[in-house]
């Protein structure tokens, strides 16, 4: 196995058998909702605001 991609087999292992012991459950989250998508891709303003509020950032552009 390559050296770089053995970390993600790990986990990858890892959390099927927590899921599989009832430990933990995954739940879908789609990209509309992926508060981590502000700080890792381009994305259309109005998705970059509605991210924003979410994580409770102000804008201080408007603030006199």
């Amino acid at each position: 196995m390559h050296g770089r991609s053995k970390h993600i087999d790990v986990r990858y292992h890892f959390l099927r058998e927590l899921v599989n012991d009832g430990v933990v459950q995954l739940q879908f989250c789609g990209t509309r909702h992926q508060l981590a998508d502000i700080l890792t891709k381009p994305l259309k303003l109005e998705s970059f605001q509605e991210l924003r509020w979410k994580l409770g950032v102000c804008d201080f552009l408007g603030v006199n």
